[in-house]
């Protein structure tokens, strides 16, 4: 087995197993890997690649919208955040624009960080009660 199809095997099973926490900061990691290669992408000049790991990070943006449960004011306050980082993905896809990939960067890198706290708070609180 060569070391794409090991890597390829080790992600499989890293997603198979994840809690449905941990599936979600992967969903940020990689829309926030996907960010920095579109930005990397422009500054090589490979255009189509920005274009593809833009959209991938759109992909994971509309997925985020798609399973919020709009029931509650908190998910109707995300969906506005989703609505706007996809607005700046759009706008850099577009003109190639480093500076609204940025700004959508900046924004989910907030998300991100305040997710692996609730994570970690969640986790206190479980060890707490035992």
């Amino acid at each position: 087995m060569n070391t794409a199809n090991m890597a390829n095997a080790y992600k499989h099973q890293q997603i198979m197993t994840a809690s449905p926490e941990e599936l979600t900061l992967m969903l940020y990691n990689g829309a926030l890997r996907f960010i920095a290669e579109s930005m990397q992408a422009i500054d090589h000049g490979n255009m189509e690649k920005a274009h593809n790991s833009n959209l991938r990070v759109q992909a994971i943006i509309r997925e985020f919208m798609a399973t919020l449960d709009m029931q509650y004011e908190i998910s109707q306050g995300y969906n506005k955040l989703y609505d706007y980082i996809e607005y700046c993905l759009i706008q850099a896809n577009l003109k190639k624009d480093k500076a609204r990939l940025e700004e959508a960067r900046n924004v989910l890198q907030e998300l991100r960080d305040t997710w692996v706290q609730a994570m970690k708070s969640a986790k206190m609180q479980r060890t707490v009660a035992r």
